[in-house]
């Protein structure tokens, strides 16, 4: 962590545009809200760093400075085991060229660092490093919930028990890790609470069937934001993995997993012109600024490529990034709106919630931290890159 005292003493003017903020009460508030949610449901919190990819956030949302945490990349893997974190779940399927450097961070930095597989090759392949290195690698096995992206069929007992077999007596199997990313096309709470009970009954059965032939799968692992913040029985997991709860953003919002006011991150953009004729305000914040999600387009309500916000953060009626080039951001007002455009003059700043919090703050290799005085104080650094 850093002081830029200079940008503390006068506040968003000292900031060059566009850059990242992050306020600082709003994410111990996100933070505080679901590790008590967890806590009430009895299950253990490994808070995923995917969006983080900084040690000043990371230390804030685990439960000890060893972790546990997830990651998604093997890159974050050593910057955080580097830092002291050493109880981390690699959380994408593994890739065989890839065992040598998992392998080299568990040596150098005593990290106990697992990885997920779904597949007999790569239990092959995982179980032949091991023989040939001599090392015991922890593995989990990743089940598909809702047919959104990798892993087993939870009913698929052939499978699930020939990937324990190829992984032999070498690796150590710990159990099972499920996400279920289907629930971000979700907004009904009901259709929420469903999939959160669909996705931990799906893990139950895939633990049960290792379990039933020997394996003692001691780890039951779940994690998406909306299923975390709307999962009613967490009975028979073992532990929770969320990650961009902690920031929150438009697509979460639309989802119903956060308010529009619990959003921690945002934009920091200057006007740079205007055209009246066609009643748009311009910014410097385009999307390479913002990113292209564009999340909130198949949601109730579109948000463009971003919710515009005055300086102090409080949303402007229906003001949005409509448009957005390299390095421009077409400011104007929701289709629809009968509102009127708002007098921005040039210079003046702005703050735009993203869509995707990943994706926006992937675009940036620091945080400018509003504390929780409403100060502009601390730096965090963060990392990119895989």
């Amino acid at each position: 962590m850093t002081i830029d005292k200079t940008a503390a003493k006068a506040g968003l003017d000292a900031l060059d545009t566009p850059c990242l903020l992050l306020d600082e009460a709003k994410l111990l508030a996100n933070l505080d809200g679901l590790r008590g949610r967890l806590a009430a449901l009895g299950v253990a919190f490994r808070p995923h760093l995917k969006t983080a990819k900084s040690i000043d956030v990371a230390r804030r949302a685990m439960t000890s400075p060893q972790g546990p945490a997830t990651v998604s990349t093997l890159k974050e893997a050593e910057y955080f085991a580097e830092r002291g974190v050493t109880d981390l779940t690699y959380a994408v399927g593994i890739a065989p060229h890839k065992l040598d450097r998992v392998g080299a961070i568990r040596r150098r930095w005593g990290a106990d660092l697992a990885v997920i597989l779904d597949s007999v090759a790569q239990a092959q392949a995982v179980a032949a490093w091991c023989s040939a290195t001599g090392e015991r690698l922890p593995v989990m096995i990743e089940v598909d919930p809702d047919g959104h992206r990798s892993g087993v069929k939870p009913h698929d007992a052939d499978l699930l028990l020939a990937i324990g077999r190829a992984l032999g007596s070498d690796p150590d199997l710990r159990g099972v890790l499920l996400h279920a990313g289907d629930s971000y096309g979700l907004s009904d709470p009901n259709s929420l609470v469903r999939a959160a009970e669909a996705e931990r009954a799906a893990a139950l059965q895939a633990a049960g069937t290792l379990r039933g032939e020997g394996w003692p799968c001691p780890v039951v692992s779940v994690g998406s934001t909306p299923t975390a913040r709307h999962a009613r029985d967490l009975g028979g997991v073992t532990e929770v993995r969320a990650g961009v709860f902690m920031f929150g953003d438009l697509v979460q919002a639309g989802i119903g997993s956060c308010a529009v006011d619990d959003i921690a991150v945002s934009v920091l953009t200057t006007v740079i012109g205007h055209r009246p004729d066609r009643g748009w305000i311009i910014t410097d914040a385009g999307w390479m600024a913002m990113s292209r999600d564009r999340g909130t387009a198949g949601q109730a309500v579109d948000q463009g490529y971003g919710l515009v916000c005055d300086r102090d953060g409080t949303p402007i009626p229906d003001l949005i990034v409509a448009q957005a080039n390299q390095e421009h951001g077409v400011v104007a007002l929701r289709p629809g709106s009968g509102g009127t455009l708002p007098d921005l003059p040039l210079g003046t700043r702005l703050r735009i919630l993203p869509n995707h919090a990943c994706a926006t703050a992937a675009q940036y290799d620091r945080y400018h931290v509003i504390e929780k005085d409403g100060r502009l104080g601390a730096v965090w650094p963060r990392i990119n890159g895989w």
